[in-house]
């Protein structure tokens, strides 16, 4: 049995390898997005592509047909794309015995140096996750974000008070600038004890890096920049430690973790504390104003909060596909033979509308049961920062909707412009007018 799970991890190293090594290093060493792009079949990019807030009506036939189904990609690699959310909770739920998450096995291959590694948890296996996950945990505590609530709620008005500030005479503003960005981008800075200043840069960053329609190369040369950044901070830090969470794990095990290290972890918080909350603020927006009467009934009962939240988690599923999956061994989900070294990937979005769950999957309801979501993830790798977007979430769309009771879109939905092809769903501009 140790020598097959041997061969396993070994096979899986390989589809790795041949993997990123495509997505990450076209011939030449050059970035050329539309070469990149032409290299996947349309199906291969299927679950990175939305119809406004939806799916593409092709996933869902798909689910309806195979939950879970064979993925074309280069080179002859096998990929399985899981969209049924049953199958895509079992993927995420196995241990790295089943499915491995582990990058480190790419360093020194196919052109891909130490430094390319975007660090973080979502590319690590235990036992170096479990560490790295250790860390982080004290900050995303109940007790921790009880105490953290009265800022976040100032936060909160803070940016309504821009908003309305930023309106130009005919009432016109852009939502998503003067709403969505400043609040998880303040929440998650002072948490990090990033300055106020690198704001803008970091908001870039983030932004830049889950849109592939720029070519994977480019991706990976923004989270280098960022990593890069946050390693010049770190090492500030690490000589005189922050009041925010750098400082503080420099002070508690500054000995047992890295500048690099430190660096892509919190590039990991930093990101996913950003940039999907940023999406969620901006899509729930434009949810809310296509339903007057779900506006007026979370300004009439604060109780609606909560199921509206996780109904919105459910029905956007800003983050679209799960991080890449690598089966150690042969294993079977939703009736299909996985073999040891095939590429998963789980379609969060697709998972979001299966209609398995319940009727009416593909509408917000938040009368009925709640039924279950991906929003998060699922397993070791579910997003840490999970509870601080809740609370986000739940003090934002109330507020608004109390603050500009009138508002609606200052333009027809159809001229709404939303990203394409992007690992995050979200949009470029949002703009409203506020009465």
């Amino acid at each position: 049995m140790p020598q097959l799970r041997v061969r396993g991890q070994k096979v899986a190293s390989k589809a790795r390898r041949t993997l990123l090594g495509l997505l990450m290093k076209l011939p030449g060493g050059h970035s050329d997005p539309a070469s990149l792009l032409a290299r996947f079949p349309d199906e291969a990019l299927l679950p990175l592509r939305r119809d406004g807030l939806d799916p593409v009506p092709a996933l869902g036939e798909l689910r309806a047909r195979e939950p879970v189904s064979r993925l074309k990609l280069p080179l002859g690699l096998r990929g399985w794309l899981v969209t049924g959310y049953a199958e895509s909770r079992e993927v995420l739920a196995a241990g790295p015995h089943i499915f491995s998450n582990d990058f480190g096995n790419m360093i020194g291959k196919v052109g891909i140096a130490a430094e390319q590694d975007p660090g973080g948890l979502g590319f690590a296996d235990p036992p170096a996750h479990t560490r790295l996950r250790h860390m982080l945990t004290p900050y995303f505590t109940t007790r921790a974000l009880a105490a953290r609530a009265p800022r976040v709620r100032q936060i909160v008005d803070e940016a309504l008070e821009d908003v309305a500030r930023a309106a130009g005479s005919d009432g016109v503003v852009d939502l998503q600038r003067h709403f969505s960005v400043p609040i998880p981008s303040r929440v998650i800075m002072e948490l990090l004890g990033i300055d106020e200043a690198d704001r803008a840069d970091f908001a870039r960053l983030s932004t830049a890096r889950f849109d592939f329609s720029g070519g994977a190369s480019a991706s990976l040369d923004v989270i280098q920049e960022s990593i890069e950044y946050l390693r010049e901070i770190v090492v500030r830090q690490r000589s005189d430690p922050g009041p925010g969470l750098i400082g503080t794990i420099l002070a508690e095990h500054g000995d047992d973790v890295g500048d690099v290290e430190l660096a892509g972890l919190v590039d990991g918080v930093l990101t996913g504390g950003f940039e999907t909350t940023v999406s969620m603020l901006t899509l729930g927006a434009v949810a809310l104003l296509r339903d007057r009467a779900l506006c007026d009934a979370v300004r009439a009962d604060e109780a609606t909060v909560e199921p509206l939240v996780e109904e919105l988690l459910r029905y956007l599923s800003v983050v679209q596909v799960g991080f890449p999956r690598f089966a150690v061994r042969d294993v079977t989900i939703g009736g299909k033979a996985m073999f040891a070294g095939d590429v998963v990937l789980c379609s969060l979005s697709g998972a979001g509308r299966d209609a398995r769950q319940g009727p009416g999957m593909d509408s917000v309801d938040i009368a009925r049961p709640q039924p279950g979501h991906l929003a998060f993830g699922h397993g070791i790798h579910r997003c840490v920062g999970a509870e601080l977007a809740r609370m986000e979430l739940r003090m934002a769309y109330p507020a608004l909707l109390h603050r500009f009771p009138a508002m609606r879109l200052a333009v027809a939905p159809e001229q709404l412009r939303f990203r394409d092809l992007s690992f995050v769903h979200g949009m470029k501009e949002l703009p409203v007018v506020l009465a």
